[in-house]
């Protein structure tokens, strides 16, 4: 089973999205082969507790405009690591320190990588992986 056409089409524009705010290091997973809960993880990194805000609610503003739906929302109140559950997709914003800390990229190595709109990765130093450069 491969990530469904709207998880795509949702990951383009919350990529977008999160790029317009200044988000780095976005990346993409198909993680539908190994969960049931959802086809894609979207990760990206803020500089701050007031960028990763930022970018949250430009993913969201963004991703409701395309009719999607938020299921839930979690981690706000620190602001390190918020994730929004949109069932097709989750995105993962993250602070860099935490971003390193947690690694998810290496969990989640194994799983295809979805391609992005360019748009979306002029602020990526490593495609995904945080502080290495291309």
């Amino acid at each position: 089973m491969t990530a469904t056409p709207r998880a795509i089409e949702l990951t383009e524009i919350a990529a977008a999205a999160a790029a317009d705010k200044l988000a780095q290091d976005i990346v993409a997973f198909d993680v539908s082969e190994q969960l049931a809960i959802t086809d894609v993880f979207l990760l990206c990194s803020g500089a701050n507790d007031r960028q990763v805000r930022a970018i949250i609610d430009e993913v969201e503003l963004r991703l409701k405009q395309a009719g999607a739906t938020l299921a839930r929302r979690e981690g706000e109140a620190e602001g390190r690591w918020v994730l929004l559950d949109y069932v097709d997709i989750v995105v993962h914003v993250q602070s860099r320190e935490e971003r390193v800390y947690y690694s998810l990229e290496r969990i989640w190595k194994d799983c295809p990588v979805i391609p992005l709109p360019e748009a979306a990765l002029a602020g990526n130093t490593g495609a995904g992986k945080p502080g290495e450069s291309r």
